[in-house]
């Protein structure tokens, strides 16, 4: 699998580029508010049509147009592709493509373009707040189940409009009325996310915890804790029977949440722990530690979208290898001789003997260049 082209049009700094790609490394090259991670979020976006970075659509359209879009061509699944979004800065939904037949959702797209990205907000993900760690779970599933992008979807859709009610019924009670039917579906769709990620969770986990082993010498021993509502005993129990302890657990908070007019409980809190022969990494995990933890999480990733799909995820890499000492720079370096890689960088100094070099100033390609190994 690999990319082999993507052009973008009105796309963040980006007003007109026609990009051609190596199948192996590409090294893209620039001071900083160029526009390198702007391309690597176009490539992540055209496989997932997901943004690592944006909350809405509209950011992504160049300031001061109407619409932008990105198309790309792929070899994948045993032929060649194409994919291409329309996107626009006003209210209006996008638009996808694949192979120039229009689509409903970016789901159709699932298996085409795989990506796997590292950024420096990763390295320190297990330190952070439990929303990036949802965020890269969330956005790993959705790449790896269709139907798990389309249950997150829907959950929020609920989680919101329940909300809304309950900061409602404080001007007008007797719309309090219809939220156990809110409940009810909450629960049946919030069941369904925490099936998904107790078995995404145990497969990471596992592939970690030997990514691990390696990047520590076999001293430390990795492992993964997913967490999510109290009340659900098992996780891996059938979808039936987690709806039920949801609907208890929500029952017990339903005096609390009319009271302050927020929900207050759910998978949308879900978390995970790491642990490093048995210490929490969050209190008591070094910097070294961490990012050694959340670099294997995101080989482990990788590793899991290629056993699904058959083919190598395509691997991005913003900026991070600069974030790591020399000896986790040839640990991730030397898990990337296969598949495709993006690397973007400032100074391409130690990485001169890598595929493809693509030097980019404001949104432009200046210079492209081959290194012949």
């Amino acid at each position: 699998m690999n990319l082999k082209s993507i052009t973008l049009e009105n796309f963040r700094n980006y007003e007109k580029a026609d990009f051609l790609f190596d199948p192996g490394v590409n090294l893209i090259v620039g001071d900083n508010a160029q526009g390198k991670t702007n391309l690597l979020e176009a490539i992540a976006y055209l496989g997932s049509g997901k943004s690592f970075r944006a909350q809405k659509t509209s950011e992504m359209v160049r300031f001061h147009t109407d619409f932008g879009q990105m198309e790309g061509t792929v070899f994948s699944q045993d032929r060649e592709q194409t994919l291409r979004f329309v996107l626009f800065g006003s209210a209006r939904p996008r638009q996808i493509y694949r192979n120039g037949v229009k689509k409903k959702s970016a789901a159709e797209l699932s298996g085409v373009l795989p990506t796997v990205l590292f950024c420096p907000e990763d390295l320190m993900m297990l330190k952070s707040g439990s929303s990036q760690r949802r965020r890269f779970s969330d956005l790993a599933l959705c790449q790896l189940r269709p139907n798990y992008d389309a249950a997150l979807a829907e959950y929020n859709r609920i989680l919101e409009q329940k909300n809304r009610i309950l900061k409602d019924q404080f001007d007008d009670p007797s719309i309090g009325a219809i939220l156990p039917e809110y409940d009810t579906r909450l629960c049946q769709v919030g069941a369904l996310l925490i099936s998904y990620r107790s078995r995404f969770f145990q497969a990471l986990g596992e592939s970690a915890k030997r990514f691990h082993s390696q990047f520590s010498g076999g001293s430390e021993e990795f492992s993964l804790e997913y967490k999510t509502v109290s009340t659900v005993t098992d996780p891996f129990a059938p979808v039936q029977t987690i709806t039920g302890q949801l609907m208890d657990h929500l029952s017990s908070h339903s005096r609390a949440e009319r009271e302050t007019g927020q929900c207050l409980t759910g998978p949308h809190k879900d978390d995970f722990t790491v642990r490093l022969s048995g210490i929490d990494l969050k209190v008591y995990g070094s910097q070294g530690q961490t990012r050694t933890s959340a670099i294997s999480l995101k080989l482990a990733q990788r590793e899991l979208m290629k056993r699904e799909f058959g083919e190598e995820p395509v691997l991005l890499l913003d900026d991070v290898l600069s974030e790591l000492d020399p000896g986790r720079q040839d640990f991730v370096l030397n898990q990337i001789v296969s598949g495709q890689v993006f690397i973007t960088c400032c100074e391409p100094g130690r990485f001169t003997k890598l595929g493809k070099t693509i030097q980019i100033k404001k949104g432009t390609i200046l210079e492209e260049s081959i290194q012949q190994f």
